[in-house]
C-alpha cells in the first residue's frame, strides 16, 4: 500500500513538471518568428502616412483560428551566414531563434492584418536606411508554397512588393540578400522575415467587371513593334494577360492608398473565376489553374474600320458625335451583361482595336472616357499603350524600368508624355485608373490621379525611377512613399462609402441617399440626412476644384458613425474658405454628401439666407423653407403655400390625408376632425384620391414624407410619429428619393411649392 502511495506521489510530481515544460513549449511553438519580439535595435520610424496599427481590429488574429495550416520550408542555413535565416523545427512548426538586424522590416502593415484583395502592395525597409543603406535583392516565399516565389530589389535599404495571396491566413517569408553582407562564403548570408497577412476575398459587394471591347471582324491584336511581337506576340490572349496584371496593379494601389487615407484595407473586387493562372510567369508555363480575375471578351456589332473612323473628341475638337464610341461601348456591354432596370454594373472596358495612325498622327478608335451616371457605370480606355504593360508580377519592376525610346513608326507617343516604355505604361495604365475613378463617381481634382498625377504611378511599385523622357530628368534616386502619387483625399472619402468598397463590418446604408437643407434662424443652415452626412466641399467663386473641404467621418473607418444633421453658418464658411467671415462680398456653393453618396448643392449660400427662405406664420412668428424638390418648370406653374391649421390651432386635429396622384402627385388635402380640408395641389389623377387616416386616439401625427422627384414630384409616402408609413402614392420609380423630415427642434408648419398639371415643387416649411 505504502509503495502505491509513493508511485502515486511521484505520479503526480512528474505529471506536474512535464505538463509545465509542455506549456512552455506549447507558448514558444505557438509564437511565429513574426511575432516574437527579437529585434536589436530601434526601428525606424515610417512615413507619417503610414500607420500599420491601423488593421482591422474587430476580425480574429492567426492565433484565433483553428488552423492546422502548414509552414514553409525552412530557409536555406547560409554556410558562414551570421545572423543567416536558418530556421528550427518544434512539431512542424517553423520559427525563427533570432532575428538579423538586417531582417526586412514591413512598414506598411502590421503583422496579422486582414485585407480583401489578392494582390497587396507592401512596403518596407532593411537595417536602418539613415545610417547603413543597402541595396540587394527581396525574395517573397508565399504560404505553403501556393505561389511561385517572386523577387524585389532593395535600393539605399527600401523595399516594395507586390504579394499574392490565398484565401486565409497566408505565412509569408521575406528574404534579403545583398552583396555587401557577404561574409566571403561561397553561398551570401540570408536575412528573413516572417508576417502572416489574412486574405478574406468579399463576394456581396457588387465587382468591378473587366471587358475587352472588339470590333465584329476583329483579329484581336493591337499595336505593338515588331522586337515586342516577335519576343511575347500581341494577340488577344497576352492582351487578357496584360490587362488583368495591369487591373490588380489598380486594385493593390487602390487599397494601400485607402489604408493610408486612415479608411480601412477596403477596395474594389473583381470577378473571378478558375482559369489557367497568369499572374505567375511560371503558371503560364506549367499551365496551373487558379481563381483570377474574369476579363470578358465583347464584340461590337461595327467593324475595326468603322471604329477606328470615330475620331472623338480628344482626336477630332470637330466632331459632331464626341461620345459615340463610349455609346457604341455601353450597348455592347448592356447586351453582354443582360442588365435589368435598376441593376447596376461597373465595367472598365479596353478598346483592343485602338490604333496609331502614322499618317494623321492621330489614335484612332480611342477615347478616355469614364461616367458614373446610368445603370452602366464605365470607363473606356484604348490599347495604344498595351504593349508595355506587364503580363505577370514577375514584369512589374521591368516594364516601369524600361527606357527603351517609344518607336513611333509603329505606336503611339502618347501626348508626348510616353516617350520611353516605362513612362508608356505609366499613361497607360494609369490614365485608364483616372477613367475607372470617373466610373466610381470622382470629379477631376487639384491633385492625385483625378488631375494628371498618374504620370508618377510607377513610383508606387518602384523604389528608384529611370531616367524621364517627359522631364528630361534623371529620376528619384529613392522613391519613398511620400514621393508616390495617390487619390484625393475627396476620392477617398467617395470610396469609403462606394457600394463597390464595402467591408462586412460597415453599417447598413440606407436606401435613400439624400441632402436636404433647412436654412434656418440666427444665420444657421441645417444639412439633414437619413444616411448620415459625410462630408461637404467647398468652394469659393471661380473654383474649378474643390480645394476646401469638411468631413464628419467617426474615427472608426469601420462603421457609419455619421451625423444625421449637422449645423453650420456662412461665417464659419467664410472663415473656413478665407481666414476671414468679414468677406462677404464673394460667392460660396457648398456640396454636401451623404452616407450613401447622394448629394445637395446650394450654388451661393448667402442667397440660401435671403428673404424667401422665410415664412410669416401666425402670431408673428417665422417659418423656415426646406430646399425645394422639383425644378417648378411647368408650363402654367404658379407657386402655392399651405400653412396647416393644426400647427397652430389647438382644437384643429389633423384626422385624415388624402392624397391625389396618377403617375405623378396631383395634389394632398388635409382632412380635419372639424370636417374642413385645406388642399394643396388639385383634385387630379385618380377619383377621389388616396385617403390615409391617422390613429389620433393614440396621438399620431404627421412627422413628414418620402417624396420621388426630378423635374417633377412623381409621387409621395406620408411618415407618422408612430413609425407608419402610407402607401406610395405616384411614381414609385420615378426622379430620386428624398426623405423630408423636420430638423430635431422643429415641427411642420406647412408646405410651399408649385402647382402646374401637377405638382412640380414641393419643400416644407418648419417653426420652433
Amino acid at each position: 500500500m505504502a509503495f502505491f502511495k509513493q508511485l502515486r506521489r511521484r505520479s503526480k510530481a512528474s505529471f506536474h513538471t512535464d505538463s509545465k515544460t509542455a506549456a512552455a513549449k506549447v507558448e514558444m511553438v505557438g509564437k511565429s518568428s513574426s511575432t516574437i519580439d527579437t529585434s536589436s535595435h530601434s526601428s525606424i520610424t515610417p512615413p507619417s502616412s503610414i500607420k500599420p496599427t491601423l488593421s482591422s481590429p474587430n476580425l480574429p488574429s492567426l492565433n484565433e483560428l483553428n488552423t492546422d495550416a502548414s509552414p514553409l520550408p525552412p530557409a536555406p542555413a547560409a554556410p558562414g551566414a551570421v545572423g543567416g535565416s536558418s530556421a528550427s523545427s518544434i512539431n512542424g512548426v517553423y520559427r525563427t531563434p533570432s532575428s538579423s538586424p538586417h531582417a526586412p522590416r514591413i512598414v506598411s502593415i502590421a503583422d496579422n492584418s486582414w485585407v480583401h484583395q489578392k494582390v497587396l502592395l507592401v512596403y518596407g525597409q532593411v537595417g536602418d536606411p539613415r545610417n547603413h543603406p543597402l541595396d540587394g535583392n527581396l525574395t517573397v516565399f508565399h504560404h505553403q508554397d501556393n505561389f511561385p516565389s517572386t523577387g524585389w530589389p532593395v535600393t539605399e535599404s527600401h523595399f516594395k512588393a507586390l504579394v499574392h495571396l490565398v484565401p486565409g491566413p497566408n505565412r509569408l517569408r521575406f528574404d534579403f540578400i545583398s552583396p555587401k553582407l557577404s561574409t566571403g562564403s561561397t553561398h551570401p548570408a540570408v536575412h528573413s522575415q516572417w508576417i502572416c497577412i489574412n486574405y478574406l476575398p468579399l463576394v456581396n459587394t457588387p465587382p468591378l467587371q473587366l471587358v475587352v471591347l472588339l470590333g465584329k471582324d476583329s483579329e484581336g491584336t493591337y499595336d505593338a513593334v515588331p522586337e515586342r511581337v516577335e519576343r511575347e506576340g500581341n494577340d488577344l490572349d497576352m492582351a487578357i494577360r496584360k490587362y488583368r496584371t495591369a487591373a490588380y496593379l489598380w486594385q493593390a494601389f487602390t487599397g494601400e492608398q485607402m489604408f493610408r487615407n486612415n479608411l480601412g484595407r477596403r477596395c474594389f473586387r473583381f470577378e473571378e473565376e478558375w482559369q489557367s493562372g497568369t499572374l505567375s510567369r511560371r503558371d503560364i508555363a506549367a499551365g496551373q489553374m487558379r481563381n483570377e480575375a474574369k476579363i470578358h471578351i465583347v464584340r461590337t456589332d461595327k467593324t475595326v474600320a468603322e471604329l477606328r473612323d470615330l475620331n472623338i473628341a480628344q482626336q477630332n475638337k470637330n466632331a459632331q458625335k464626341k461620345d459615340e464610341l463610349f455609346t457604341i461601348a455601353k450597348e455592347a456591354v448592356r447586351k453582354h451583361f443582360n442588365t435589368r432596370p435598376g441593376q447596376k454594373q461597373y465595367v472598365s472596358v479596353l478598346l483592343l482595336d485602338s490604333h496609331w495612325d502614322t499618317e494623321q498622327q492621330i489614335i484612332t478608335g480611342h477615347a478616355a472616357l469614364g461616367s458614373g451616371g446610368d445603370d452602366i457605370k464605365m470607363a473606356i480606355f484604348g490599347s495604344h499603350s498595351l504593349q508595355t504593360y506587364p503580363s505577370c508580377l514577375e514584369e512589374v519592376v521591368d516594364a516601369f524600368s524600361d527606357c527603351t525610346r517609344t518607336d513611333t513608326d509603329f505606336v503611339a507617343n502618347d501626348n508626348g508624355e510616353a516617350g520611353s516604355n516605362w513612362e508608356s505604361a505609366n499613361i497607360g495604365i494609369g490614365a485608364h485608373l483616372h477613367e475607372v475613378g470617373h466610373l466610381f463617381g470622382c470629379p477631376h481634382q487639384e491633385s492625385g490621379i483625378m488631375l494628371r498625377d498618374y504620370v508618377q504611378l510607377n513610383r508606387s511599385f518602384l523604389t528608384k525611377e529611370p531616367f524621364c523622357t517627359r522631364t528630361k530628368a534623371q529620376g528619384l534616386k529613392v522613391c519613398l512613399p511620400n514621393d508616390e502619387c495617390g487619390w484625393h483625399r475627396l476620392d477617398a472619402l467617395r470610396f469609403r462609402f462606394h457600394p463597390c468598397f464595402r467591408l462586412p463590418s460597415d453599417a447598413t446604408v440606407s436606401s435613400d441617399d439624400s441632402v436636404q437643407v433647412w436654412p434656418v434662424e440666427n444665420g444657421k443652415i441645417l444639412f439633414t440626412a437619413s444616411s448620415g452626412v459625410a462630408f461637404m466641399e467647398l468652394y469659393k467663386e471661380g473654383d474649378e476644384f474643390c480645394h476646401t473641404s469638411i468631413e464628419y467621418l467617426n474615427s472608426d473607418s469601420s462603421s457609419n458613425g455619421l451625423p444625421k444633421q449637422v449645423t453650420i453658418t456662412e461665417g464659419e464658411l467664410r472663415m473656413k474658405l478665407f481666414g476671414n467671415e468679414k468677406e462677404k462680398k464673394k460667392k460660396i456653393k457648398v456640396i454636401v454628401y451623404s452616407g450613401a453618396l447622394g448629394s445637395y448643392t446650394v450654388e451661393d449660400v448667402g442667397a440660401l439666407k435671403s428673404k424667401g427662405s422665410l415664412v410669416k406664420l401666425p402670431k408673428s412668428q417665422t417659418g423656415y423653407k426646406s430646399g425645394i424638390l422639383g425644378f417648378s418648370s411647368m408650363d402654367g406653374s404658379e407657386p402655392q403655400q399651405l400653412l396647416l391649421e393644426c400647427a397652430f390651432i389647438a382644437t384643429k386635429l389633423l384626422t385624415s390625408i388624402k392624397v391625389y396622384h396618377g403617375n405623378a402627385l396631383d395634389g394632398i388635402e388635409f382632412c380635419y376632425e372639424d370636417m374642413t380640408t385645406q388642399l394643396f395641389g388639385k383634385r387630379g389623377g385618380k377619383a377621389g384620391g388616396d385617403e390615409f387616416v391617422l390613429d389620433t386616439r393614440r396621438g399620431e401625427i404627421l412627422l413628414g414624407f418620402y417624396v420621388r422627384a426630378g423635374l417633377w414630384i412623381d409621387g409621395i409616402e406620408i411618415l407618422t410619429s408612430l413609425g407608419r408609413k402610407s402607401s406610395f402614392y405616384g411614381n414609385p420609380n420615378g426622379g430620386s428619393g428624398h426623405t423630408l423630415i423636420p430638423p430635431l427642434g422643429y415641427k411642420i408648419a406647412g408646405i410651399s411649392g408649385s402647382s402646374g398639371s401637377w405638382v412640380d415643387g414641393f419643400s416644407l416649411i418648419v417653426q420652433h
